[in-house]
């Protein structure tokens, strides 16, 4: 009965994560940056914001955007607490959002609009009723009578997607959001269900096809992709404004050259249990990030000497020039760490681990 037991528990493990909406399994590289994006016109009174975040398809080894939408609230009194990717034993693993009377820890991610990394400052419930913070979002040109202007203090102006590791937020769940743990919870509806699968069937929305500013970052009624209908896209990459999220960060545009590249990340060690396969592995990792450094070194020189032996010429065109190739140098590298990553030594299983 006890190896029945345990064989179940294996298989449940094993499921796809689609199964449970939540990613079952842990993935060797953390999600790109949370893009910037206008909040569509709430539709009307009940709805609430739910941000967008980056889900991930084990089909195609990708993360990609799920927009952020308005939701009606499945009870009177609930509010969303959203799901964050966090590091641990050697990977990244979501941990889905759900409703609840209070907005427990979603991992310190500032998803703006209200959600600055701590609790929820985007409107409240006031006997049976929800009353919108006009100064996080979006209710121009709708007949609002539940509206009240408070002014969201944020400190947070990271874009970092993911809690924990190498380059994570460093956040920890306070003592009352450890309560609000305890409380009550109603998983996504089905709605929300509907538009994840929605974002996840399209290819447009994969990081490894929009490099981080997707298609469609956010609609006003969930699987409503129609920007007829009110959705939206990222903020194009040369736009630099201060995000409407409540205090977010301000959006640079693209490196230009390779110099303003920040250093190549190294993934963090190989941990599946089987020694000679990790330490080839990060041998693997080494000789890329080597290979990568070097070429960043001669296409700079490259754009350099371009500079100096066009010293007279049009600047603004050499420098689009400079910013397509330093871009292109990026989509590759990003490319060739993504199939590395996907070749990463995976833990033995106990049967395995037992017959060491």
């Amino acid at each position: 009965m006890r190896t029945i037991r345990f064989l179940l528990a294996f298989l449940l493990l094993a499921i796809p994560a689609a199964s449970f909406g939540q990613i079952g399994m842990r993935i060797a590289i953390g999600p790109p940056a949370l893009p910037f994006y206008d909040q569509p016109v709430c539709p009307g009174d009940g709805y609430l914001w739910t941000p967008g975040y980056w889900a991930y398809d084990d089909s195609v080894s990708d993360y990609y955007w799920v927009p952020g939408t308005w939701i009606m609230a499945p009870e009177v009194g609930y509010l969303w607490t959203p799901g964050y990717w966090g590091w641990g034993d050697g990977g990244f693993l979501f941990y889905d959002g759900y409703w609840g009377p209070e907005v427990g820890f979603y991992g310190g991610i500032n998803y703006g609009f209200g959600y600055w990394g701590g609790g929820y400052g985007g409107g409240r419930w006031d006997h049976g009723h929800f009353f919108y913070n006009s100064s996080v979002n979006n209710l121009r040109g709708g007949n609002f009578h539940n509206v009240y202007n408070e002014r969201v203090e944020n400190s947070n102006e990271s874009r970092v997607s993911f809690n924990g590791g190498r380059g994570g937020v460093e956040a920890r769940p306070t003592s009352e959001q450890q309560a609000a743990a305890t409380q009550r919870h109603i998983p996504a509806v089905a709605a929300q269900t509907q538009h994840t699968q929605a974002a996840r069937a399209n290819p447009d929305q994969r990081a490894g096809n929009n490099h981080g500013n997707p298609a469609i970052a956010a609609t006003a009624k969930p699987g409503d992709f129609d920007q007829q209908h009110g959705a939206v896209g990222a903020r194009g990459a040369e736009e630099t404004s201060h995000a409407a999220a409540g205090g977010a960060a301000t959006e640079t545009r693209p490196a230009v050259h390779p110099k303003d590249l920040p250093p190549i990340a190294r993934p963090a060690p190989a941990n599946s249990g089987n020694k000679r396969a990790d330490k080839k592995y990060e041998q693997q990792q080494d000789k890329l990030i080597a290979k990568q450094t070097q070429e960043r070194d001669q296409l700079q020189q490259k754009q350099d000497a371009e500079h100096q032996q066009k010293a007279n010429a049009n600047n603004q065109k050499l420098e689009q020039k400079h910013q397509q190739q330093t871009q292109k140098l990026v989509q590759k590298h990003t490319a060739e760490q993504r199939t590395l990553q996907a070749r990463q030594p995976q833990p033995r299983s106990s049967g395995s681990q037992s017959r060491k």
